[in-house]
């Protein structure tokens, strides 16, 4: 039967990874092109790509921080995930996330989801288990489990206390609230944004995270 061939871009989208990744899984030989042209033109098999069984199939890792002002917190994430992988020998890419944990409308969590259920990946790696959702993991652990993709969690630790983990979230939701009357000309928001800074105040206080959910002026 004869091959179907398709372009870089077409077979990124198959695999649900970018171009980047394809192009460094093919200077590292772990994925190479059916075919590829004098002028550098890639074409992969459809076939192949397809039907890559779990030894092929990349690793996902996902990295997620709250605001903008864990940038680096974020950066630090993908290194570890990165550096944990590739001390396994596994081709991994990493899927970033800026956004709440109770948000589950995050672009990166989308595209993860999706990769799941096309079951375009063999195993999922996160840094903690809540850098996934607030709430739902468990659900989305479900999903990899049916569709027969590993789960890996780099620091399982010692889980916070009941109290700890209800701070968080009230100041998640501080913070999501926060978000939203940023900016409001009202009166009576900007008095409601105050009242809910100070309160995260006293809860990131706490929690030894003071000033870190503030967004920056």
């Amino acid at each position: 039967m004869e091959k179907r061939l398709v372009k870089i871009g077409e077979a990124a989208k198959l695999l649900g990874c970018s171009i980047d990744a394809l192009r460094r899984w093919e200077a590292t030989g772990e994925l190479l092109p059916a075919r590829k042209t004098k002028g550098g033109t890639r074409y992969y098999d459809t076939a192949h790509l397809l039907g890559l069984g779990d030894v092929d199939a990349p690793t996902i890792c996902y990295a997620r921080v709250s605001s903008h002002d864990q940038k680096a917190d974020l950066d630090r994430q993908q290194e570890m995930l990165e550096t944990y992988c590739a001390a396994k020998g596994w081709r991994a890419e990493v899927i970033r996330d800026l956004g709440s944990g109770m948000n589950d409308r995050k672009k990166g969590l989308q595209r993860l989801l999706e990769m799941i259920l096309r079951r375009q990946m063999r195993r999922l790696v996160i840094t903690h288990k809540d850098r996934l959702l607030r709430f739902g993991s468990e659900l989305v652990f479900a999903l990899c489990e049916m569709q027969g993709i590993e789960i890996v969690i780099i620091h399982k630790g010692e889980q916070p206390s009941f109290e700890e983990d209800l701070a968080q979230d009230v100041l998640e939701i501080i913070t999501v609230f926060s978000a939203r009357l940023y900016g409001s000309r009202s009166k009576k928001h900007r008095k409601l944004l105050q009242d809910l800074q100070a309160s995260a105040d006293v809860i990131a206080e706490d929690l030894g995270l003071h000033n870190a959910h503030r967004k920056q002026d």
